[in-house]
């Protein structure tokens, strides 16, 4: 399995779903964890960008809704907590699981 964190230098919140992603990553020897970073609205909109940090589980953003914005913004995800910059550990698990 191949999980593609895509990003943006002027959003902090990618570095905390990295982390989590290396757990995950740690657990299951068979998934690669790649980054990339996304430098402008033109890449954002080529690659359909959803915002920082996006997750792409074998190309496809599991927590992208049906018109989802593109571009290069910080993005926020509904937690069991609430809002936050990255979705939960347990979150990428179940994401990760899912056929």
């Amino acid at each position: 399995m191949e999980i593609t964190l895509q990003y943006f230098d002027g959003c902090p919140n990618w570095t905390i779903t990295e982390e989590r992603l290396a757990v995950i990553a740690a657990e299951q020897p068979e998934i690669t964890v790649t980054r990339h970073l996304v430098e402008t609205i033109e890449e954002a909109e080529q690659v359909a960008f959803h915002g920082s940090p996006s997750i792409l589980i074998d190309g496809v953003d599991p927590f992208a809704g049906e018109g989802a914005s593109v571009g290069l913004a910080c993005r926020i995800y509904q937690t069991p907590d609430g809002p936050a910059g990255s979705p939960t550990l347990e979150q990428l698990r179940s994401a990760v699981a899912r056929p």
